[in-house]
């Protein structure tokens, strides 16, 4: 069918940042005392909202909590790696690039913080392919994903009825939160196995965005 907005998740999708944010999560969380795997932090926070690091450590350790200033922390360690080794995914630039030719509206729902988001598309060169108000965080409804408040919160603020949005998504939580919001939702199985995405409730998937400008219709 034709769509009315896409909304694009960031990390993972556009940039190609999961592996070096769950490396350096899972090594800082395993300096604080807390053992974890890189794959333990896929699964337990691949697209989730900071605040879910907090949760799962208090859940997982008795009620243990953070040191002050971790989130701070942990964003450094990561924006440090992303200056040394980000790149975006392949194809992202291309596909951005189509969908404005096209003239297909489009916008990136992240539930990373505004600082995160830009910082990852300025060191990918992506940053000029979203005006300000296109670029909408976590941080603006005050929960992540899974919950679909982010995207509802996007496509209202754009005017376009959640039903005409399709959403491209890597985590499962993502694909949970667009499904909840009534859009369309293919995810995307770089990183993530399909059949997590699928049993979410995916609309179907893909592997290579090139895949992307067919489902436009």
């Amino acid at each position: 069918m034709a769509y009315d907005l896409v909304i694009f998740d960031n990390d993972g999708v556009l940039v190609d940042s999961e592996p070096l944010s769950n490396r350096v999560l899972a090594e800082y969380l395993t300096e604080l005392g807390h053992p974890t795997t890189i794959e333990e932090s896929y699964r337990d926070f691949m697209g989730c909202a900071a605040h879910r690091i907090h949760d799962v450590i208090a859940e997982r350790y008795d009620g243990a909590t953070l040191p002050e200033g971790f989130d701070d922390l942990f964003h450094g360690r990561v924006f440090d790696a992303f200056g040394a080794e980000l790149t975006a995914v392949r194809g992202a630039e291309v596909l951005l690039k189509q969908l404005r030719q096209r003239a297909v509206p489009y916008c990136l729902a992240s539930s990373a913080h505004h600082t995160w988001i830009r910082t990852a598309l300025d060191v990918t060169g992506l940053r000029g392919h979203f005006a300000e108000e296109r670029i909408f965080s976590a941080q603006d409804v005050g929960i992540g994903k899974p919950a679909p408040d982010l995207f509802l919160h996007a496509a209202r603020t754009l005017g376009v009825d959640p039903s005409r949005c399709l959403v491209l998504e890597d985590s499962p939580n993502g694909v949970l939160a667009a499904r909840a919001a009534g859009m369309d939702v293919y995810g995307y199985t770089a990183l993530t196995d399909p059949a997590r995405l699928t049993a979410a409730g995916a609309t179907g998937l893909i592997a290579d965005l090139a895949e992307v400008p067919a489902l436009l219709g």
